[in-house]
């Protein structure tokens, strides 16, 4: 299915989350933002500069990706994975700068990873995996940070960890943080702005508005889950 009618802007330290059904285009959407496939039509600006226009290197400096595919090596630590993320501003040969290893260690700090940086990433859990490609896109240094199911794969408690996470990265680095997610409940909880795509008008709000607009009332067949507006969650029609 391909969505029309998609418009909607993050600004920098703004965590958001694009959830629909499955096969809606969440994923499609969000690789596109990144460029890791054609744009179908419409444009997409990233500060007002049109996203065709961005070299790789340029577009390197502005949007990291967390996606889900599996990482090339886990046989690399927790530092060395980190340090890829400095990879758009080092030489050919990839040499790190002060200012580099000075930006992995501030990440690693940042994101509670002492005590892991120098474990072999084939030794860590689903959880704190994905904590240290978090840390890999902060590393990046860029404006936006863009992530593909961050919380597959993890129960609820790591779940939570994570978006919580985001919504801490974003806020205090202001940095723009768009990921695509099945987790309604949490995202209405934790995100400041909620992309819906359902096929047709695809709003986008604070989770509170859409609320209040209903718009999640059509996500799913009334007959099998409705949205309750004042708990803010899904229930199953018995």
């Amino acid at each position: 299915m391909v969505c029309n009618n998609i418009s909607f802007g993050i600004r920098p330290g703004e965590c958001a989350a694009i959830i629909g059904i499955n096969g809606i285009g969440k994923s499609t959407l969000l690789k596109t933002i990144g460029k890791l496939q054609p744009s179908m039509g419409g444009e997409i600006r990233v500060e007002g500069e049109l996203l065709g226009d961005l070299s790789a290197n340029k577009l390197a400096k502005r949007i990291s990706l967390v996606l889900t595919e599996p990482i090339a090596s886990k046989n690399l630590t927790v530092r060395e994975l980190i340090a890829l993320g400095r990879q758009p501003y080092t030489n050919w040969m990839g040499t790190l700068t002060t200012k580099d290893i000075k930006k992995v260690s501030e990440t690693i700090e940042t994101l509670a990873l002492g005590n892991l940086k120098d474990k072999k990433c084939y030794a860590l859990s689903d959880g704190q995996l994905q904590r240290v490609m978090i840390a890999r896109a902060l590393a990046q240094d860029t404006e936006i940070i863009l992530l593909d199911e961050p919380t597959t794969h993890l129960d609820l408690f790591h779940k939570v960890q994570i978006l919580k996470l985001l919504k801490s990265i974003a806020h205090q680095t202001k940095k723009a943080i768009l990921f695509t997610s099945h987790e309604i409940e949490l995202a209405i909880q934790l995100c400041d702005k909620i992309l819906i795509l359902e096929g047709k008008n695809n709003p986008f709000d604070e989770p509170c508005k859409l609320i209040e607009n209903k718009a999640f009332e059509s996500l799913f067949p009334a007959d099998t889950v409705q949205f309750d507006a004042l708990s803010g969650t899904f229930r199953i029609q018995k």
